[in-house]
């Protein structure tokens, strides 16, 4: 057993309702750092879980869901198209979402949307549509209406997601949660 240096014993002494808060603020801390510890370990990925800013995933992720995320390093993404094939379903549909950052470039919000394809540098990113710049996925959120963010000018426009844009794969979901999580800023 550990002896309690003097200091602390006599710091006890003179101010014992400071010190049970302290206490009980080490405690929490503590628990804190276990939980995050926790949450790294599953996800493989900093951070573990992001917030649904948004209407684009509805009905399938709603604003203020908090969605935790799994890094690349802990499975592989399935594409809608390859789900189709094999039953594959997540979030009532084919395919994984992701969670990413467009154009890698930090100081964008996060995007949550569905993988729909993957396509090759030079591969034409959908039916009609341009080739692609590079290799990457093609996605979409779930309530877009079929246009694909490389579509959209506000989101990916003209360029695939790139493995290393990627912060993870959504797993699961809380709903309401995710509005104390846009409370901190990342």
């Amino acid at each position: 057993m550990v002896k309690t240096p003097e200091f602390i014993k006599n710091f006890e002494a003179k101010h014992p309702e400071f010190y049970g808060f302290l206490q009980d603020v080490a405690f929490s801390l503590a628990i804190v750092a276990a939980i995050s510890l926790a949450l790294y370990l599953y996800a493989g990925t900093w951070p573990p879980m992001v917030s649904v800013n948004g209407i684009s995933m509805y009905p399938n992720m709603e604003n203020g869901d908090l969605v935790f995320i799994q890094g690349l390093n802990r499975g592989d993404i399935q594409t809608y198209e390859n789900s189709m094939l094999t039953g594959y379903k997540m979030y009532n549909n084919y395919g994984d979402v992701i969670v990413y950052v467009p154009y890698g470039d930090t100081s964008r919000e996060y995007v949550i949307h569905r993988a729909m394809r993957w396509v090759e540098e030079g591969q034409p990113m959908w039916s009609g549509g341009p080739p692609a710049p590079h290799s990457g996925y093609i996605t979409l959120g779930d309530n877009n209406h079929g246009i694909y963010d490389q579509m959209a000018p506000s989101i990916c426009y003209g360029e695939p997601v790139k493995k290393e844009w990627i912060l993870g794969i959504a797993r699961f979901k809380l709903p309401y949660l995710g509005y104390l999580r846009m409370l901190i800023p990342r």
